[in-house]
């Protein structure tokens, strides 16, 4: 646990009530800035681990859950503010726990299922969109201009994330057959 990509993703952990604390105190740019430190450090603690051979099973474990965590964080808070509908939410969840479940099962089998491309594609296109959503803000109380950024992006997290665990399971849908 002591490697430095198993410090950086904890770093992470301990970024996501400083994001949660400056969002809902109306910070938005100091939210922002913590948001991206948190994601930037998602693919440097992978290109370190990777790079310097620090995989851990630590690091393993929890990589991907720093990036849930952070993520459902901020669309908590956006579900909250109104700029994201719940169900949006509901959905990446369910994909969330699909996959981790796939990953379970496939675990008994003796059998990892690796991050794929499609995967990491989803996290970096919802990393960037939830920063869109912290930069631009929504329009104003009683506006009709309606949050085009919101929209477009809760689209974009939407599509990469059904792709994504749509993929998963149709690549990995043998495990499946071989379930107990």
């Amino acid at each position: 646990m002591n490697t430095l990509a198993n410090k950086i993703t904890i770093f992470r952990i301990v970024l996501i009530p400083f994001f949660l604390l400056l969002a809902y105190t109306g910070h938005r740019y100091a939210a922002l800035a913590v948001f991206v430190l948190a994601s930037l450090s998602d693919f440097l603690d992978g290109y370190i681990a990777r790079r310097y051979n620090q995989i851990s099973n630590f690091g393993k474990f929890m990589d991907p859950l720093a990036d849930k965590v952070l993520v459902m964080a901020a669309m908590c808070y956006f579900v909250e503010i109104g700029r994201m509908p719940g169900w949006a939410l509901a959905v990446v969840l369910l994909r969330e726990f699909g996959v981790s479940g796939l990953r379970l099962i496939a675990v008994e089998q003796r059998r990892v299922i690796a991050a794929g491309k499609s995967g990491k594609i989803k996290t970096a296109a919802t990393m960037i969109c939830l920063c869109l959503m912290l930069f631009f803000p929504a329009p104003g109380i009683g506006d009709s201009v309606p949050d085009f950024i919101a929209h477009i992006s809760t689209a974009i997290i939407l599509l990469t994330t059904v792709y994504s665990g749509a993929e998963y399971f149709y690549y990995n849908r043998d495990v499946f057959k071989d379930a107990k």
